[in-house]
């Protein structure tokens, strides 16, 4: 496991943004783990979890013109990652949407400069691929191209299909997928770890009835 990750899981840890325990989903599967960025808001180092994602983007070799967090999490994720990013000298426009579209001042759906070019969507966390799904074809919407997404955790379901919802959007839409870490890697961390390593059968029973 590369540094990165290791940061961004005690960070998730620590923020409790990352519970293990008895967890019902939107999708009304139980899962034996739950993750919540918004968690991070409540005193995590902002500062190291952006290096987090910046050292991944980089890692992953990710190239772009500018950066797209879609509400809600993504918004905070997209502004300390831009504000990072600008730290060393690159200067990425930011923007991101609204729930709900503004009928009046400036109106539309998107804060910031409109996404232009390659741009990299920035979120928390992909689990069935419709919130991601959705903001690719937003951004679509706006003649700019979807380049790449890069997402704290992959929880590695499947998605419309018996592929994994980041398989399927890499398919369906040309997009690079990334993340910092996945089930899998959660999944070795547990092994090691004697803290957490009682919701090791629950991890890998769920990896296999839900996993792709």
């Amino acid at each position: 496991m590369k540094d990165y990750q290791k940061s961004f899981l005690n960070l998730a840890l620590q923020s409790k943004s990352l519970q293990f325990g008895e967890f019902t989903l939107k999708s009304g599967r139980i899962s034996p783990y739950f993750f919540n960025a918004a968690n991070m808001l409540g005193g995590c180092n902002l500062s190291e979890l952006a290096k987090c994602y910046v050292d991944a983007i980089k890692d992953k070799e990710l190239n772009f013109d500018c950066i797209y967090g879609p509400a809600y999490k993504g918004i905070f994720l997209g502004s300390i990652v831009a504000t990072l990013f600008s730290e060393e000298g690159k200067e990425y426009p930011l923007s991101f949407n609204r729930k709900e579209e503004k009928d009046h001042g400036e109106g539309g759906n998107i804060i910031g400069k409109k996404p232009h070019g390659n741009v990299l969507i920035i979120d928390d966390v992909l689990s069935a691929g419709t919130a991601g799904r959705e903001s690719i074809e937003a951004i679509l919407k706006l003649s700019a191209t979807p380049s790449s997404f890069i997402i704290g955790l992959d929880r590695q379901e499947k998605g419309l299909s018996e592929m994994s919802a980041s398989k399927e959007l890499e398919k369906d839409f040309n997009i690079k997928i990334e993340s910092i870490i996945n089930l899998d890697s959660l999944i070795n961390f547990v092994k090691d770890d004697e803290t957490y390593a009682d919701y090791l059968d629950q991890l890998n029973e769920y990896r296999e009835n839900w996993g792709a």
